[in-house]
């Protein structure tokens, strides 16, 4: 293997200095207890990885390529994707913390949201056609132009949006999420 081009590894409990990624290819690689904090993510491109327990927070997530990629348990806090390589990708999470983190303007269809605390993310003009939002905390989440078209909020809670600035055709919710689909009328619901 070279020094640039990685298959079916695992590594674990490694700090990653800022540019120790950068112009390198993981495939089916798993990443377990690893900090990326100090990482810039320049032309890094990851296929059908995993990352476990790992932390992200403040990272600068720079043309990077995230194609059938998981991440569990994860810390994303305050971490922007909008320069994310949109050619190709796929990638969700499960058990992560996402507060903070911006998607502006990205094509997130079919994108899984589980069991996530999502507090204040930015979702301003992106598309999350058919997205999965299970068991989310959405609290002060941002979705203005956004199509919402069929995705799914029926487990997810906290969330208040304007139907108005969105497209949410087809899209699910909970009886309990009216709430905050209605909170611009300012009425009461008993």
């Amino acid at each position: 293997m070279s020094d640039y081009f990685f298959v079916e590894e695992k590594f674990n409990g490694i700090i990653y200095d800022e540019k120790q990624l950068e112009y390198k290819e993981f495939e089916e690689c798993t990443f377990t207890d690893c900090d990326f904090r100090q990482c810039s993510f320049q032309s890094v491109s990851f296929i059908d990885c995993v990352f476990v327990n790992c932390n992200f927070q403040d990272a600068k997530i720079n043309y990077v390529s995230l194609r059938g990629v998981w991440f569990n348990n994860c810390n994303f806090t305050n971490v922007n994707f909008a320069m994310t390589d949109q050619v190709i990708y796929e990638f969700h999470f499960k058990d992560c913390l996402l507060d903070y983190s911006k998607f502006y303007s990205l094509k997130l269809k079919k994108m899984q949201f589980i069991n996530c605390s999502m507090i204040s993310v930015d979702f301003m003009a992106s598309d999350l056609t058919e997205a999965l939002f299970d068991n989310c905390n959405l609290r002060r989440a941002v979705f203005i132009d956004t199509n919402l078209t069929k995705a799914d909020f029926s487990t997810s809670y906290d969330y208040t949006m304007d139907l108005d600035k969105n497209k949410v055709k087809k899209a699910i919710f909970s009886l309990d999420g009216v709430r905050g689909l209605l909170e611009k009328y300012q009425i009461t619901i008993k």
